[in-house]
């Protein structure tokens, strides 16, 4: 995946849906990673943040899951993707001001 073009245009969440589908088949496994971002606290001011994701693995066999009803495999995959796809879209729209302002 080639990322130059994102962050030229306003975010579209099929941006976001993109990157989080390149996260999801790059190969590498993980249980536990972080989305890093620049969140925007004033036109000269912002803080790194983090936002914590989760493997599908991870979240099926989490205590809470099991309070839902018919979660299977599929059910689990859709959500993980909508979720991450989520997070980086508002990643991608907190970055949006700071891009701006660098001209």
């Amino acid at each position: 995946m080639v990322g130059s073009e994102i962050g030229r245009l306003p975010p579209q969440f099929g941006d976001a849906a993109k990157i989080a589908n390149a996260i999801l088949t790059c190969g590498h496994e993980f249980d536990t990673g972080k989305l890093v971002y620049n969140y925007y606290k004033s036109v000269v001011s912002y803080d790194t943040t983090s936002i914590p994701i989760f493997s599908q693995e991870t979240v099926a066999n989490s205590e809470k899951v099991t309070v839902y009803d018919s979660l299977d495999a599929d059910v689990v995959q859709s959500y993980m993707e909508f979720s991450l796809a989520s997070l980086v879209y508002y990643t991608l729209k907190e970055e949006l001001p700071l891009n701006r302002a660098q001209g």
